[in-house]
C-alpha cells in the first residue's frame, strides 16, 4: 500500500476518533441539561399554586413498618376537586402518623382527620402570596439556567482543549455550534416551564 494511502487512512481514522470525542462532549452536556430540566419540572410541581395535587405530598415521608416512604406508599391519595386532597390510610394505625407528618411538613396546612379519611383543604391564594410564588418559581428557573450554562461551558472548554490533542478547529467549532443549539433548546424549555407555572399560580 502506498504511503499516501496510509496517510489518508490514518487521517480518516483520526477524524472518526475526534468526531466520537465531540459526541462524548455533546452527550455529557445533554445529559446534564436534561437532568436540570427534569429537576426543575419536579421542583415547580411542588410549589403550591392554590390547586390540589398529589405531588404536594411527595416530599412528606412517613414511617411504615420501619421504612420511610411517601404517603402514597401507605395510603390511597385522591383529588376529588381542585381544592381538596383526600387520604385514606390502609391501616387505622397510620392515621395519626400521616396526620402528624403533614402538620410537621412545610405544606403549611392543617389536615382534618375524621377517623375515616384525612382531608386537606387547599386555601385560595392571596394576591401577595401569588406574587411571592411567582418570584420563587422565577428563582428556581434562574438557578436551572445557571446549570444549563455551566454544562455548555464545560463542553466548550473540553472541545477547545481537544484541539491541543490534535482535533481540527473546524471539528471543534462544529461541536461548539451543536452545544449552543442544545443550550438554546433547553433554555427555551425552561422558559416554557416557567410560563406554565406562572399561569397556574396567577389563575384565580
Amino acid at each position: 500500500m502506498k504511503i499516501s494511502a496510509l496517510m489518508y487512512i490514518d487521517k480518516t481514522n483520526k477524524k472518526i476518533e475526534f468526531m466520537e470525542d465531540v459526541k462524548t462532549y455533546l452527550d455529557a452536556a445533554e445529559s446534564k441539561m436534561v437532568h436540570t430540566v427534569e429537576f426543575l419540572d419536579e421542583t415547580l410541581a411542588h410549589i403550591r399554586a392554590g390547586k390540589a395535587s398529589p405531588k404536594l405530598l411527595d416530599n412528606i415521608r412517613v414511617d411504615y413498618y420501619g421504612s420511610m416512604m411517601p404517603i402514597s406508599g401507605a395510603a390511597n391519595v385522591q383529588v376529588p376537586d381542585a381544592r381538596t386532597i383526600v387520604i385514606t390510610p390502609w391501616e387505622k394505625s397510620m392515621f395519626r402518623v400521616i396526620e402528624k407528618a403533614i402538620i410537621d411538613s412545610e405544606l403549611g396546612i392543617t389536615p382534618e382527620n375524621n377517623g375515616e379519611v384525612i382531608r386537606i383543604s387547599i386555601p385560595p391564594l392571596t394576591e401577595e402570596r401569588r406574587k411571592a410564588l411567582v418570584k420563587q418559581s422565577k428563582n428556581e428557573v434562574e438557578n436551572a439556567k445557571v446549570s444549563i450554562r455551566n454544562a455548555r461551558r464545560d463542553a466548550i472548554e473540553g472541545l477547545k482543549k481537544a484541539i491541543k490533542n490534535g482535533m481540527s478547529e473546524d471539528v471543534s467549532k462544529d461541536g461548539e455550534a451543536e452545544v449552543q443549539k442544545l443550550h438554546d433548546k433547553m433554555m427555551k424549555r425552561l422558559d416554557e416551564l416557567f410560563a406554565a407555572k406562572e399561569k397556574e399560580i396567577l389563575t384565580v
